[in-house]
């Protein structure tokens, strides 16, 4: 899930929203090229396992059991954690790409059981999905660089809606209770916002030089976006 918390801040780089027009727009410039290819590598990914011979297996050992779903979604946080704290290093690029990376990497196998059931469903599911994501992503980025309204404040909202939802998953996972489609909408709503914190963090509270960290953060909400919108279309199927 994606962080609500602070970025990383570097005590011998400025703001971007305080630096010179050029290295801002550059800033920009390169958050958003390595979030192109941060997708660009997650939907490859994405291909080869999907196409991974055994794969059925691998499903089956993530959501074959309520535990085993509980375990992946475990790792996937503590892994996400790490890889988040990687990016925001401000000693070693090296790191920060590779906290980048393993992040990518962990996105993409825990999205594989829900690809792999949308495929069984309809193959198309999931382009639609894609679509409909980019669109609502790039329609609340036109939002937050047309106004250039901070949208720091909904910090906390978005911490404690994001627990929340993880208290409701671990109930649920737990008791066998289906959260349906309000839940559905309600983690869409939750994803838009983490889109609109991060996108006016870009703006107002990265430091030049922290276009990786930024990336990632917004490539984990725009991940989140997917998710729940794929699992909305395929509810409708």
């Amino acid at each position: 899930m994606s962080s609500a918390g602070n970025p990383y801040q570097s005590p011998t780089a400025i703001f971007a929203a305080q630096a010179a027009a050029d290295e801002r727009a550059d800033f920009i410039t390169k958050t958003y090229l390595h979030l192109a290819g941060a997708i660009g590598v997650f939907i490859v990914l994405e291909a080869v396992l999907l196409n991974m011979p055994g794969i059925e297996n691998l499903v089956g050992l993530m959501i074959g059991t309520r535990f085993g779903w509980l375990i992946s979604l475990g790792l996937f946080m503590l892994v996400s954690y790490m890889a988040e704290s990687w990016a925001r290093s401000a000693i070693s690029p090296g790191t920060q790409y590779l906290g980048l990376g393993v992040y990518i990497v962990a996105e993409a196998i825990i999205l594989v059981p829900l690809l792999y059931m949308a495929r069984a469903m309809d193959p198309a599911i999931i382009t639609s999905a894609g679509m409909a994501t980019m669109a609502l992503f790039g329609g609340l980025t036109a939002v937050v660089f047309v106004t250039r309204k901070d949208f720091s404040f909904l910090r906390t909202v978005l911490i404690f809606g994001g627990l929340a939802a993880m208290g409701f998953i671990v109930v649920a996972l737990l008791t066998g209770f289906a959260l349906g489609p309000i839940f559905t909408y309600a983690m869409i709503a939750l994803a838009c916002g983490y889109i609109l914190y991060h996108t006016s963090n870009v703006l107002h509270h990265y430091r030049i030089g922290q276009h990786v960290a930024a990336s990632l953060a917004l490539f984990a909400s725009v991940a989140l976006l997917f998710w729940y919108i794929l699992m909305l279309f395929m509810s409708r199927d």
